[in-house]
């Protein structure tokens, strides 16, 4: 297969992986910078262009879009999927599921399980946010925001109202959401490619902190999901329109809780975390789609 991978570095762990585990079963695969590709918007022959060169005679995409070029990354997938390239993440998943309030209301709508969220335009609903989740402790959560960057513990209820109220007056766009005590700073991440969960860990938060992101020197360790958490992530996923996802998840003492969904999920923790060579999950299943 002709493979592109649209990523802004290739550097990456997860590019790099991706690259060698592509060439290892015998695909040409090149990594490109979607910011760096330009788009011939026509109907008869749509085309994308990158150093003044057809990207034609594509087999897959592979779409690593960072959360800065997600608007001209989106376009430049939906310019593959016009051309019939076969999309891994198609535009509109990525688009569900970097917002994260669209994400929750579709994932709601399906009753799939999920913290209890609040959400107003106005600081005279502030009273009212705080009581949907239950008071507090209670997180506050940009929605632009990604890696754990955002994300904001409201601690007792007065730092909660401070916190709510000076979101506003920048006018900024969040969520409130319970704070769940009983994950002690630690969640799944569940990798999904295809109806499959291929691999599991457990991201542990670093003492000091409640965010158990990877990036904010979380640790992460394998782990054994339960049925129940593997059948709502790769539900999930599938409500998503994703095909490759990485769906975080807290226990609580109500179940399994979904906090959010990610359409780029990193490789290097979770592989070395699990020792399973996720990488080429992601070949596989492009393999048996072509």
């Amino acid at each position: 297969m002709k493979i592109v991978l649209l990523s802004s570095n290739s550097k990456l762990y997860s590019s790099k992986r991706i690259v060698e585990e592509a060439k290892k079963k015998g695909h040409d695969i090149r990594v490109i910078n979607p910011a760096r590709c330009y788009m011939d918007i026509t109907s008869d022959k749509p085309m994308v262009y990158f150093a003044k060169k057809k990207l034609n005679k594509i087999d897959a995409i592979i779409p690593r879009i960072s959360q800065a070029l997600t608007f001209y990354g989106m376009s430049v997938v939906r310019q593959f999927e016009a051309m019939g390239v076969y999309c891994a993440n198609t535009a509109d998943s990525i688009g569900r599921s970097r917002d994260k309030l669209l994400s929750l209301q579709l994932l709601a709508k399906q009753g799939l399980p999920l913290p209890r969220t609040s959400f107003a335009s106005s600081t005279r609903q502030t009273e009212d946010l705080i009581k949907l989740v239950g008071g507090a402790p209670l997180v506050v959560k940009l929605l632009q925001g990604t890696q754990g960057k955002g994300v904001i513990l409201g601690e007792t209820h007065k730092a909660s109202e401070s916190l709510i109220d000076a979101f506003r007056e920048l006018e900024a766009n969040f969520l409130v959401q319970e704070f769940i005590k009983e994950a002690k700073g630690s969640d799944l991440r569940c990798f999904v490619v295809g109806d499959k969960v291929v691999a599991s860990m457990m991201r542990v938060a670093k003492e000091g902190e409640f965010r158990s992101n990877i990036h904010r020197g979380a640790t992460g360790v394998k782990v054994k999901i339960t049925p129940e958490e593997r059948e709502i992530s790769v539900k999930a996923a599938k409500i998503m329109g994703l095909r490759i996802a990485g769906v975080d998840i807290m226990r609580s003492a109500s179940g399994p809780k979904i906090i959010e969904i990610n359409s780029s999920p990193g490789l290097e923790g979770i592989e070395g975390a699990t020792k399973l060579n996720v990488a080429g999950k992601i070949i596989d299943f492009l393999e048996k789609k072509k």
